[in-house]
């Protein structure tokens, strides 16, 4: 439909004139009115006589509504009477409304009482929006009502959102069901209630002067929707811009800083302990193929190279300049990068603005901004790129080529990344540090890792996002290629302490991350090691054709386990129809059983294993397997292992793939068992149910969000 935009932006330049940040219920009613947002007819009375004659000409009962600009929740301040059904009733509600205010707030300006009729009964629920600092405006959805606060039943997206955005909305709550209609109750218009979370994302994305839009409650029914309360609050602040590179810009400059031919060290040293020492020997002793040029004014070599005075006296055009110099030298000798022409700089050292030393980190982006100087950090350990030989860090090396690139923004955290690396023996294509993100960030590094053919998988911690909306964006191309795992840190931060609407008070930092990142496509790990395990299982995983899981195990207890695993992470027990039902029945003895799971018992003979494991990858119904081993000396931890690897691998050379998972309860033996199969295509741990059908999951949470399944995110 046509929105009058003209209309809407009278309303809010005169109210920002006049120095308010809230609109009047009139001036409310005006905006939603531009917008085709449903409101009741209403009409705004400064006498108890006028508020008579509105009533009797909307037709009672009617609900009333105190209008003061200084008042926003009006229901606390004793300022809403509904269902008046008479003269008299109108005449006390008026004269209570106002007695009410006053005693709330002695000092507010009132204009007068909102006579309004009554909304049709529904269902009660909340639609607004809020300015994120991180995704901008993002639209909410919810159960609304006075519990709205106590319940926080809501969802989030990207405003404007699109009709499937808002679809998905309705069914992205915990309540989702009451919607579909419960005890009798028919079902809501969804196709309206989705219009309307439409309209109103719209309107937020359209006016940047509008900082939230409360709609609370909104009454849905079969019949339409109809927004009972608005609530619009205003700002005339101008969110900060950030400097904008094109995709071609962002992949020139991250080709030469992730696959260079030349670097040069500024700080690099011949004394031990000194951070451009170990920058030069892991270059130097990680077999970096290309050109590596120390600069140091107060030597001549450097470790066998040619030391240089100044970063213009380098030779050729290097790609990449790595800063090993104490953080009060590096703006000038970022000048000189610039000078020289050098598109990327790593700057290693801290002491900017992670320390409250703002200024000095400004400054040095606007240099970097004067010659188009990309800059990665500062205050990071490095970064690897490993078939490129490349080790530019004060760490310790790691060479293991793969496909998982990992990204992290603490130093700590990235040795952790590396240590579980090194321990797991998982193959990376890249370590990256972020740092403080004075320019480059993780969407920079999605936007090269999406490309890069030897990445099969990028594994992202983060603290926070520079600009959320630049993340959506280069996830949403990324994802339908490889998957993208994020541990995002910080998830029990509180939210806004002093909101002035429902929605903004619901609109905690995490709750509008969590249903962000969904809406990207992305995974979201809980925890540091699900991140890893995820990065590491994800790759090895084939993609599954369909739903239908099936349990084998060898224990009961493992595959009741096993079960519970399957419903927490969101996938489809099998049911078994009767001729596969006894196919497996053939192989299994009298006391065990078949169904899903399907428990072989533990006594077993090998040849039990694999009998039903080849069931479960030929019949073209069952789409993953989850097998659960139980130690024993009839079967071996390593006996299963190398029959599971062989009969999977048979299949895979017949062209059959399917994602196997399996979890290992035993002795110690068991450990060896799981690296076995792991390097071998099957996910496996021990010791664990939860561990291998949560990275099962995770695939098909991808496979979902990539569009490879079907079934939405």
């Amino acid at each position: 439909m046509a929105y009058d935009s003209a209309a809407v932006r009278a309303v809010l330049n005169a109210a920002l004139a006049a120095g308010r940040t809230a609109l009047t219920a009139p001036e409310g009613k005006a905006v939603t009115d531009a917008y085709g947002i449903p409101t009741p007819a209403e009409a705004l009375a400064e006498t108890a006589d006028e508020a008579v004659a509105f009533a009797d000409r909307i037709g009672f009962p009617v609900a009333m509504k105190i209008v003061s600009p200084d008042i926003l929740h009006k229901t606390e301040a004793g300022g809403v009477r509904i269902g008046v059904a008479s003269a008299a009733e109108v005449r006390a509600a008026f004269t209570a409304i106002v007695t009410n205010a006053k005693a709330y707030d002695p000092g507010a300006r009132i204009l007068g009482i909102q006579v309004q009729q009554m909304v049709p009964a529904g269902t009660e629920v909340l639609i607004g929006t809020v300015t994120d600092p991180t995704f901008g405006k993002v639209v909410a959805f919810g159960l609304g009502g006075v519990l709205v606060e106590v319940l926080k039943d809501v969802t989030f997206r990207l405003a404007p959102a699109s009709k499937d955005d808002a679809l998905s909305m309705l069914d992205g709550i915990r309540a989702a069901e009451i919607l579909r209609g419960v005890r009798g109750e028919p079902a809501v218009d969804r196709e309206a209630l989705a219009d309307l979370i439409v309209k109103v994302g719209q309107l937020a994305a359209d006016f940047p002067q509008i900082a939230e839009v409360d709609l609370n409650p909104v009454f849905a029914s079969a019949d339409g929707v109809m927004a009972a309360d608005v609530r619009i609050l205003l700002t005339d602040e101008t969110p900060a811009t950030r400097r904008q590179y094109s995709r071609d810009e962002i992949l020139t400059s991250m080709r030469r800083l992730m696959q260079p031919r030349s670097v040069t060290v500024i700080g690099a040293s011949n004394e031990q302990g000194k951070i451009g020492n170990s920058v030069m020997r892991n270059l130097i002793d990680g077999g970096f193929p290309g050109d590596i040029h120390p600069v140091n004014p107060k030597a001549d070599d450097i470790q066998g190279r040619k030391a240089y005075k100044s970063v213009t006296d380098v030779p050729g055009e290097p790609d990449v300049a790595i800063f090993a110099i104490p953080a009060k030298f590096v703006a000038s000798a970022l000048e000189e990068v610039g000078r020289k022409g050098i598109p990327n700089a790593v700057l290693i050292p801290s002491g900017f603005a992670e320390t409250g030393e703002h200024e000095l980190q400004a400054e040095i982006v606007a240099i970097a901004e004067r010659y188009g100087v990309r800059l990665l950090g500062p205050n990071i350990y490095g970064y690897y790129s490993t078939w490129q030989d490349l080790c530019a860090t004060f760490c310790t090396p790691y060479d293991v080529k793969g496909g998982v690139a990992l990204t992290s923004q603490s130093g700590g955290i990235g040795m952790a990344i590396l240590g579980f690396a090194r321990t797991t023996k998982t193959g990376v294509s890249a370590i990256v540090g972020l740092g403080n993100k004075s320019d480059l960030d993780e969407d920079d590094l999605l936007t090269w890792f999406g490309e890069d053919p030897n990445t099969k998988c990028i594994a992202m911690h983060l603290e926070d996002l520079k600009d959320g909306r630049a993340f959506v964006e280069a996830a949403r191309a990324t994802v339908p290629k490889k998957p993208v795992v994020v541990l995002k840190a910080g998830r029990t931060a509180a939210g806004a302490k002093a909101a002035g609407s429902h929605t903004g008070a619901l609109a905690g930092d995490d709750a509008v991350y969590d249903d962000i990142l969904r809406q990207a496509g992305v995974i979201r790990a809980p925890g540091l090691n699900e991140m890893l395990e995820y990065a590491r299982a994800l790759p090895v995983l084939p993609t599954p054709k369909g739903d239908n899981v099936v349990i084998i195990t060898g224990a009961g207890g493992s595959g009741v386990l096993l079960s519970d695993a399957i419903v927490d992470n969101g996938l489809r027990l099998m049911e078994i129809p009767e001729d596969l039902d006894a196919a497996f029945k053939a192989f299994i003895p009298p006391f065990g059983a078949a169904g899903n799971p399907i428990d072989i018992t533990g006594g077993e003979p090998p040849s039990t294993y694999e009998a039903t494991i080849r069931l479960g990858l030929e019949d073209p119904r069952i789409h993953a397997l989850v097998l659960g081993y139980w130690h024993t000396i009839v079967t071996p931890p390593m006996v299963f292992a190398e029959l599971t690897a062989r009969v999977v691998e048979e299949f895979r050379a017949r062209g059959i793939e399917k994602p196997v998972v399996a979890s290992l309860a035993g002795d110690v033996e068991v450990e060896e068992a799981c690296q076995y199969l792991f390097e071998r295509g099957v996910v496996a741990y021990p010791y664990t149910t939860e561990k291998p059908v949560a990275a099962l999951g995770a695939k098909y949470r991808w496979a979902r969000a990539a569009g490879l399944l079907g079934g939405g995110q």
